[in-house]
């Protein structure tokens, strides 16, 4: 899916994950506090992990003709990785 994207829809798709994402990054940034990776962090860590969820699944044979699977499984990508990295710095925080 991704790379059937023209360049131009794919910029726009990146820009509009990365406002939503910053939005987003603020409001965990409230939530987590200092186990979080700070506002510009969560930003970028929860958009790498959008797209890294979608390309994934792209790797594996899913392909998405509904844009709703294909933002689930973005979303899914994207808390997948917070937590991932959260729960690893937290366990670094531990040693």
């Amino acid at each position: 899916m991704l790379m059937n994207l023209d360049p131009t829809w794919m910029m726009m798709a990146f820009a509009v994950v990365a406002i939503l994402s910053f939005i987003f990054g603020m409001a965990l940034d409230s939530l987590l506090g200092a186990e979080g990776f700070g506002p510009i962090g969560n930003t970028v860590v929860v958009t790498a992990g959008f797209f890294l969820g979608i390309f994934v699944a792209n790797l594996y044979g899913i392909r998405f003709h509904d844009m709703k699977m294909a933002v689930a499984t973005g979303l899914v990508g994207a808390f997948a990785c917070l937590g991932g990295l959260a729960v690893i710095k937290a366990g670094l925080a531990r040693l």
